[in-house]
Protein backbone atom coordinates (compact mmCIF):
# COMPACT_ATOMS: atom_id res chain seq x y z
CA UNK A 1 0.00 0.00 0.00
CA UNK A 2 1.06 3.78 -1.21
CA UNK A 3 2.30 6.00 2.00
CA UNK A 4 -0.19 8.82 1.49
CA UNK A 5 0.82 11.12 4.70
CA UNK A 6 2.18 14.25 3.24
CA UNK A 7 5.99 14.27 3.15
CA UNK A 8 7.61 17.06 5.72
CA UNK A 9 7.47 20.41 4.90
CA UNK A 10 11.70 20.28 4.11
CA UNK A 11 11.29 17.01 1.89
CA UNK A 12 8.28 18.50 0.22
CA UNK A 13 10.19 21.98 -0.66
CA UNK A 14 13.23 20.15 -2.10
CA UNK A 15 11.15 18.29 -4.07
CA UNK A 16 8.90 20.46 -5.86
CA UNK A 17 12.21 22.76 -5.61
CA UNK A 18 13.69 20.36 -8.36
CA UNK A 19 10.97 19.38 -10.13
CA UNK A 20 10.17 23.05 -10.98
CA UNK A 21 13.92 23.94 -12.27
CA UNK A 22 13.55 20.93 -14.60
CA UNK A 23 10.46 22.55 -15.68
CA UNK A 24 12.65 25.44 -16.21
CA UNK A 25 14.99 24.27 -17.83
CA UNK A 26 12.79 22.60 -20.18
CA UNK A 27 10.70 25.68 -21.26
CA UNK A 28 13.52 27.62 -21.13
CA UNK A 29 16.27 25.75 -23.27
CA UNK A 30 19.49 27.23 -23.98
CA UNK A 31 19.66 28.39 -27.86
CA UNK A 32 22.84 29.11 -30.38
CA UNK A 33 22.06 32.34 -32.48
CA UNK A 34 21.88 36.03 -32.32
CA UNK A 35 19.72 35.33 -29.45
CA UNK A 36 22.06 33.00 -27.69
CA UNK A 37 23.10 35.87 -25.02
CA UNK A 38 19.55 37.07 -24.30
CA UNK A 39 18.70 33.32 -23.33
CA UNK A 40 22.24 32.78 -21.12
CA UNK A 41 20.75 35.98 -18.81
CA UNK A 42 17.26 34.68 -18.64
CA UNK A 43 18.49 31.34 -17.80
CA UNK A 44 21.12 32.59 -15.48
CA UNK A 45 18.19 35.11 -13.59
CA UNK A 46 15.26 32.18 -13.59
CA UNK A 47 17.55 29.35 -12.39
CA UNK A 48 20.24 31.03 -10.08
CA UNK A 49 19.00 29.41 -6.90
CA UNK A 50 15.70 30.50 -4.86
CA UNK A 51 13.24 28.33 -2.41
CA UNK A 52 10.56 28.16 -5.31
CA UNK A 53 7.72 29.20 -2.90
CA UNK A 54 5.88 30.86 -5.38
CA UNK A 55 5.96 27.54 -7.46
CA UNK A 56 5.26 25.13 -4.69
CA UNK A 57 2.38 27.14 -3.73
CA UNK A 58 0.88 26.18 -7.29
CA UNK A 59 2.02 22.64 -6.94
CA UNK A 60 0.01 22.20 -3.45
CA UNK A 61 -3.26 23.81 -4.01
CA UNK A 62 -3.87 22.15 -7.64
CA UNK A 63 -3.01 18.92 -5.98
CA UNK A 64 -5.97 19.67 -3.53
CA UNK A 65 -7.98 20.24 -6.86
CA UNK A 66 -7.27 17.55 -8.63
CA UNK A 67 -4.89 18.93 -11.44
CA UNK A 68 -2.59 17.12 -13.21
CA UNK A 69 0.10 17.43 -12.26
CA UNK A 70 2.70 17.81 -15.42
CA UNK A 71 0.29 21.38 -15.84
CA UNK A 72 0.63 22.44 -12.63
CA UNK A 73 4.42 22.07 -13.27
CA UNK A 74 4.55 24.34 -16.32
CA UNK A 75 2.15 26.92 -14.05
CA UNK A 76 4.08 26.78 -11.53
CA UNK A 77 7.05 27.25 -14.11
CA UNK A 78 5.37 30.63 -15.48
CA UNK A 79 5.01 32.43 -11.83
CA UNK A 80 8.81 31.55 -11.32
CA UNK A 81 9.77 33.49 -14.81
CA UNK A 82 7.43 36.16 -13.60
CA UNK A 83 9.01 36.52 -10.05
CA UNK A 84 12.61 36.08 -11.81
CA UNK A 85 11.70 38.81 -14.00
CA UNK A 86 10.66 41.16 -11.13
CA UNK A 87 13.43 40.71 -9.10
CA UNK A 88 16.13 41.32 -12.44
CA UNK A 89 14.13 45.10 -12.69
CA UNK A 90 13.68 45.71 -9.00
CA UNK A 91 17.91 45.26 -8.36
CA UNK A 92 18.67 47.64 -11.60
CA UNK A 93 20.48 51.23 -10.32
CA UNK A 94 16.92 52.63 -11.12
CA UNK A 95 15.25 51.04 -8.78
CA UNK A 96 16.67 49.03 -5.69
CA UNK A 97 20.54 49.40 -7.30
CA UNK A 98 21.65 46.10 -5.40
CA UNK A 99 24.51 44.27 -6.82
CA UNK A 100 24.06 40.58 -4.81
CA UNK A 101 21.00 38.64 -5.49
CA UNK A 102 20.80 34.49 -3.97
CA UNK A 103 24.50 35.35 -3.09
CA UNK A 104 25.44 35.66 -6.37
CA UNK A 105 25.98 38.69 -9.05
CA UNK A 106 22.65 40.07 -9.84
CA UNK A 107 22.05 39.80 -13.86
CA UNK A 108 22.84 43.44 -14.16
CA UNK A 109 26.52 43.00 -13.01
CA UNK A 110 26.72 39.00 -14.16
CA UNK A 111 25.96 40.64 -17.84
CA UNK A 112 25.07 44.43 -18.46
CA UNK A 113 21.83 46.77 -17.62
CA UNK A 114 20.85 46.90 -21.19
CA UNK A 115 20.49 42.85 -20.96
CA UNK A 116 19.35 42.76 -17.74
CA UNK A 117 16.38 44.80 -18.97
CA UNK A 118 15.61 42.66 -21.86
CA UNK A 119 16.11 39.27 -19.66
CA UNK A 120 13.16 40.77 -17.54
CA UNK A 121 11.23 41.75 -20.31
CA UNK A 122 11.27 38.16 -21.92
CA UNK A 123 10.81 36.48 -19.10
CA UNK A 124 7.70 38.24 -18.60
CA UNK A 125 6.24 37.82 -21.86
CA UNK A 126 7.53 33.73 -21.67
CA UNK A 127 5.44 33.51 -18.08
CA UNK A 128 2.13 34.33 -20.40
CA UNK A 129 3.32 32.06 -23.21
CA UNK A 130 3.71 29.09 -20.87
CA UNK A 131 0.07 30.20 -19.83
CA UNK A 132 -1.46 30.37 -23.23
CA UNK A 133 -0.10 27.18 -24.88
CA UNK A 134 -2.24 24.04 -24.86
CA UNK A 135 0.09 21.94 -23.36
CA UNK A 136 -0.98 23.69 -20.24
CA UNK A 137 -4.28 23.05 -20.09
CA UNK A 138 -6.50 21.91 -23.03
CA UNK A 139 -9.80 23.80 -22.46
CA UNK A 140 -8.73 27.42 -23.51
CA UNK A 141 -11.23 29.19 -21.19
CA UNK A 142 -9.31 27.95 -17.92
CA UNK A 143 -5.91 29.39 -19.89
CA UNK A 144 -7.00 32.70 -20.70
CA UNK A 145 -8.35 32.83 -16.89
CA UNK A 146 -4.48 31.90 -15.50
CA UNK A 147 -3.20 34.60 -17.77
CA UNK A 148 -5.82 37.07 -17.13
CA UNK A 149 -5.30 36.49 -12.90
CA UNK A 150 -1.66 36.80 -13.41
CA UNK A 151 -1.81 40.03 -15.08
CA UNK A 152 -4.15 41.61 -12.84
CA UNK A 153 -1.63 40.51 -10.11
CA UNK A 154 1.78 41.65 -11.71
CA UNK A 155 0.62 44.78 -13.13
CA UNK A 156 -0.75 48.27 -12.26
CA UNK A 157 -3.24 47.16 -10.02
CA UNK A 158 -0.70 44.69 -8.34
CA UNK A 159 2.56 44.49 -8.61
CA UNK A 160 3.96 47.07 -10.19
CA UNK A 161 1.68 49.11 -8.65
CA UNK A 162 3.23 48.53 -5.79
CA UNK A 163 6.90 49.47 -6.58
CA UNK A 164 5.30 52.88 -7.52
CA UNK A 165 3.95 53.19 -4.26
CA UNK A 166 7.50 51.72 -3.05
CA UNK A 167 9.88 54.09 -4.92
CA UNK A 168 7.17 57.26 -3.96
CA UNK A 169 7.62 56.47 -0.76
CA UNK A 170 11.15 56.61 -0.11
CA UNK A 171 12.29 59.76 1.90
CA UNK A 172 8.59 59.67 3.47
CA UNK A 173 7.41 58.39 6.99
CA UNK A 174 4.04 56.31 5.16
CA UNK A 175 0.85 55.47 7.51
CA UNK A 176 1.09 51.77 8.41
CA UNK A 177 -2.35 51.76 5.85
CA UNK A 178 -0.12 52.87 3.10
CA UNK A 179 2.81 50.66 4.11
CA UNK A 180 0.05 48.00 4.00
CA UNK A 181 -1.39 48.31 0.80
CA UNK A 182 1.90 48.79 -1.03
CA UNK A 183 3.15 45.02 0.03
CA UNK A 184 -0.28 43.92 -0.43
CA UNK A 185 0.08 44.71 -3.84
CA UNK A 186 4.37 44.51 -4.35
CA UNK A 187 4.42 41.39 -3.05
CA UNK A 188 1.38 40.33 -2.13
CA UNK A 189 -0.53 39.73 -4.78
CA UNK A 190 1.61 37.87 -6.44
CA UNK A 191 1.81 35.15 -3.41
CA UNK A 192 -1.79 35.14 -3.97
CA UNK A 193 -2.02 34.01 -7.31
CA UNK A 194 0.33 31.36 -6.71
CA UNK A 195 -2.07 29.76 -4.30
CA UNK A 196 -4.99 30.65 -6.48
CA UNK A 197 -3.64 29.39 -9.79
CA UNK A 198 -3.68 25.67 -9.24
CA UNK A 199 -7.64 26.33 -7.93
CA UNK A 200 -7.74 27.85 -11.56
CA UNK A 201 -6.30 25.16 -13.09
CA UNK A 202 -7.98 22.65 -11.29
CA UNK A 203 -11.55 24.62 -12.94
CA UNK A 204 -12.87 26.26 -9.63
CA UNK A 205 -15.63 28.56 -10.30
CA UNK A 206 -14.42 31.93 -9.19
CA UNK A 207 -17.24 32.12 -6.52
CA UNK A 208 -15.89 28.16 -5.22
CA UNK A 209 -16.24 28.60 -1.96
CA UNK A 210 -13.35 26.33 -1.70
CA UNK A 211 -11.37 28.67 -4.40
CA UNK A 212 -12.19 31.70 -2.41
CA UNK A 213 -10.69 29.91 1.06
CA UNK A 214 -8.05 29.85 -0.96
CA UNK A 215 -7.49 33.11 -2.26
CA UNK A 216 -8.34 34.26 1.53
CA UNK A 217 -5.16 32.11 2.83
CA UNK A 218 -2.48 33.57 0.22
CA UNK A 219 -3.74 37.22 0.83
CA UNK A 220 -2.71 36.16 4.38
CA UNK A 221 0.70 34.83 3.72
CA UNK A 222 1.46 36.90 0.78
CA UNK A 223 1.52 39.68 3.66
CA UNK A 224 3.22 37.22 6.36
CA UNK A 225 6.07 36.95 3.75
CA UNK A 226 6.26 40.78 3.40
CA UNK A 227 6.42 41.87 7.44
CA UNK A 228 8.93 38.38 8.05
CA UNK A 229 10.89 40.18 4.83
CA UNK A 230 11.04 43.33 6.60
CA UNK A 231 12.62 41.70 10.16
CA UNK A 232 14.92 39.99 8.29
CA UNK A 233 15.94 42.80 7.06
CA UNK A 234 16.46 44.90 10.06
CA UNK A 235 18.19 41.22 12.14
CA UNK A 236 19.58 39.27 9.39
CA UNK A 237 22.83 39.52 7.52
CA UNK A 238 23.96 40.00 4.21
CA UNK A 239 25.47 36.39 3.76
CA UNK A 240 22.21 34.88 5.39
CA UNK A 241 19.71 36.87 3.44
CA UNK A 242 21.90 36.62 -0.35
CA UNK A 243 21.61 39.95 -0.82
CA UNK A 244 22.38 43.49 0.68
CA UNK A 245 20.75 43.40 4.11
CA UNK A 246 19.20 46.52 5.40
CA UNK A 247 18.41 48.38 2.40
CA UNK A 248 14.81 49.82 3.58
CA UNK A 249 16.79 51.52 6.16
CA UNK A 250 19.11 52.64 4.21
CA UNK A 251 16.74 54.20 2.01
CA UNK A 252 14.33 55.51 4.35
CA UNK A 253 11.38 53.51 3.56
CA UNK A 254 8.72 52.77 6.01
CA UNK A 255 7.96 49.58 6.28
CA UNK A 256 6.46 47.29 9.31
CA UNK A 257 9.60 47.17 11.58
CA UNK A 258 9.76 50.96 11.23
CA UNK A 259 6.09 51.19 12.15
CA UNK A 260 5.69 48.45 14.46
CA UNK A 261 8.87 47.39 16.36
CA UNK A 262 10.56 44.02 15.58
CA UNK A 263 8.62 42.78 18.22
CA UNK A 264 5.37 44.08 17.08
CA UNK A 265 6.44 43.34 13.15
CA UNK A 266 6.79 39.82 14.50
CA UNK A 267 3.55 39.57 16.37
CA UNK A 268 2.10 40.54 13.17
CA UNK A 269 3.77 38.30 11.04
CA UNK A 270 2.45 35.34 13.61
CA UNK A 271 -0.97 36.76 13.64
CA UNK A 272 -1.22 36.60 9.60
CA UNK A 273 0.25 33.18 9.79
CA UNK A 274 -2.65 31.67 12.23
CA UNK A 275 -5.16 33.63 9.98
CA UNK A 276 -3.58 31.72 6.79
CA UNK A 277 -3.93 28.59 8.70
CA UNK A 278 -7.84 29.05 9.84
CA UNK A 279 -8.59 29.84 6.09
CA UNK A 280 -7.93 26.40 5.44
CA UNK A 281 -10.31 24.66 7.89
CA UNK A 282 -12.36 23.61 4.82
CA UNK A 283 -10.10 21.23 3.22
CA UNK A 284 -9.06 19.20 6.31
CA UNK A 285 -5.88 17.53 7.10
CA UNK A 286 -5.19 17.34 2.93
CA UNK A 287 -3.97 21.27 3.15
CA UNK A 288 -1.49 20.28 6.85
CA UNK A 289 1.57 20.84 4.21
CA UNK A 290 -0.03 24.51 2.93
CA UNK A 291 -0.38 25.12 7.41
CA UNK A 292 3.22 24.01 7.71
CA UNK A 293 3.71 26.62 4.63
CA UNK A 294 2.17 29.15 6.68
CA UNK A 295 4.32 28.76 9.97
CA UNK A 296 7.75 28.46 7.35
CA UNK A 297 6.69 31.97 6.35
CA UNK A 298 7.36 34.10 9.16
CA UNK A 299 10.22 31.32 10.87
CA UNK A 300 12.70 31.19 7.88
CA UNK A 301 15.76 33.11 8.02
CA UNK A 302 16.66 34.15 4.33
Amino acid sequence: MTDSRPLPLKEALAQACREIEQSIDRLLPPVSGDESLLIEAMRYAALNGGKRLRGFLVLETAALFGADHDAALRVAASVEFLHAYSLVHDDLPAMDDDDLRRGKPSTHKKFNEAFAILAGDALQTRAFEVLLEPATQADPTIRAHLALALAQASGAAGMVGGQVIDIRGEGRALPLEQVQRLHALKTGALIRYAAEAGAILGGAAEDDPRRLAIRAYGDDLGTAFQVADDVLDSTASTEELGKTAGKDEDASKSNYVSLLGIDGARAEARRLSTQARDALSSFGPRAETLRSLADYFVERRS
